[in-house]
Parts: structure tokens; sequence; C-alpha cells
């Protein structure tokens, strides 16, 4: 397993352009957004808060998970089932699972970097807020990450090929953005749209950020749905991925 994962992550590095846009859009996005001066003052809606106190890390966090999970993960996987690597692993005692799961944990790997980067920057520059619960911020932030990737594999199973897949991922990024408040806060959205985003796995994600800022412990029904989309995700990868 250590030989594989650092083979993928020699590999990895040659593709360095989406590892830098995933670490570099959602920073720049952050630095980019808060210097809007509403942004920066008190909102109600947010009961009292700043925008870049939370709702905007937490939204930027949540843009570089998807980012590595929807694009990264589903292109590499799909390049390796398309060049027929999965199919020749296979005959090997080397299973192809171990190649997914040194996958996934190196995507992990660069969304967790991501995050740290968009906190610290947010500190920084903005004086943001620092995550209040460390312990229920990484508990949120792991369930919502295996989900997503989860979901990226997903897209990876029903990509026709590898130039798609990245597609089909972004495609599926931005409505996924949109119901978890990325454009719209979720405290101002019609009833209906915020119930779509309640049970939508992101917008859990995002609320559950924020109380880890508040220094409160994420809710127990946002805890739930993450663990509920991440079983369905990870059934329907199971039962669509094919290795060649």
């Amino acid at each position: 397993m250590k030989k594989i994962l650092l083979v993928e992550t020699k590999l990895l590095a040659r593709d360095w352009l989406g590892v830098a846009l995933s670490l570099a859009l959602p920073v720049g996005l952050l630095l980019v957004l808060g210097q809007i001066p509403d942004l920066q003052k008190p909102d109600p809606n947010l009961g009292g808060q700043r925008f870049v106190d939370a709702q905007l890390p937490a939204q930027m966090i949540l843009l570089a998970l998807l980012t590595t999970a929807f694009t990264i993960l589903p292109g590499a996987m799909a390049t390796y089932r398309e060049q027929g690597v999965l199919r020749r692993m296979s005959t090997t005692p080397t299973h192809p699972a171990r190649l997914l799961g040194a996958q996934l944990l190196l995507n992990l790997i660069i969304a967790l970097c991501s995050a740290v980067v968009v906190i610290v920057a947010g500190w920084l520059v903005f004086g943001s807020q620092l995550p209040g619960q460390l312990f229920g911020f990484l508990l949120a932030y792991l369930l919502g990450a295996a989900a997503m990737l989860a979901l990226g594999l997903v897209i990876a199973a029903i990509a026709p090929n590898s130039k798609t897949a990245p597609g089909i991922g972004s495609v599926a990024m931005f409505p996924l953005l949109f119901v978890a408040g990325m454009w719209i806060p979720r405290e101002i959205m019609p009833d209906t749209l915020r119930t779509i985003s309640d049970f939508s796995v992101v917008g859990p994600f995002v609320n559950a950020m924020r109380d880890t800022w508040a220094g409160d412990w994420p809710q127990l029904p946002h805890l739930a749905v993450m663990v509920g989309g991440l079983a369905l995700f990870s059934g329907l990868a199971v039962r669509l991925f094919k290795w060649e």
C-alpha cells in the first residue's frame, strides 16, 4: 500500500494544475469576496456574525472539497479504467481496491490542506474566527468529505471516459453549491429551497461547519444526513463502479 501511495503521489504531482486549482481557487475567492464591505459587517440573518467569520470560509471549504472530489478523483479513476490499469491490476496480487484507497486518501489530504489554508487565510486577512469546537469540526468535515468522495466515485462510475468525468463533476458541483448557500444564505432561502438544502448533504455540511465555528457541537440531524449520504453514495459507487 505504501508503494502504491508513493507512486500515486508522484503521478498526482505531475498533474499539478488540478491540485493547484483545488488549493488556490477557494483561497482566491475568499480573499476577493472578503473585500466586499457588506460582508465584513455584522449580519442579523447570521446571528450577528459577519459573513467572513464563518459562512464564507465554510463555503470555500466546501468548494475545495467538491473540486477535489468531483474533478480530480473521477478524472483519475476514469483514466485508469480507460487505459486498462485497473483490469491489469486485478490479475496481480495487488488488487485495484488498494489503488482506489490510495486515491481516496490522497484526495482527502488535498482537500484537508485546502481547508486549513482557507481557515488560516481568513483568520490572518479578515480576522475571521477559528473553529471553536475542533473535534466537532473534524468529525463533521470527515463525514462530509467521505460522502462527497463517495459521490465522486459515482461520477467516475457513470462517466463514459476520462475526458467527460471532470465535466460531469463540474456540472454537478454548481447546483450543490447553490443549495449549500453559496449565493443565497440559507437563512433567506424560500422554505422549499431550504428543505432541499437540509437533505442535500452539502447544506448540513456547511451548517455543521458554522456550528463548530461558534464553538458548538454539530447538530445530530446534520450529522445524520451526512451519514445517510455516505451510505447512499457508497452503495451506489459499489454497485455501479466497473474495474474495466
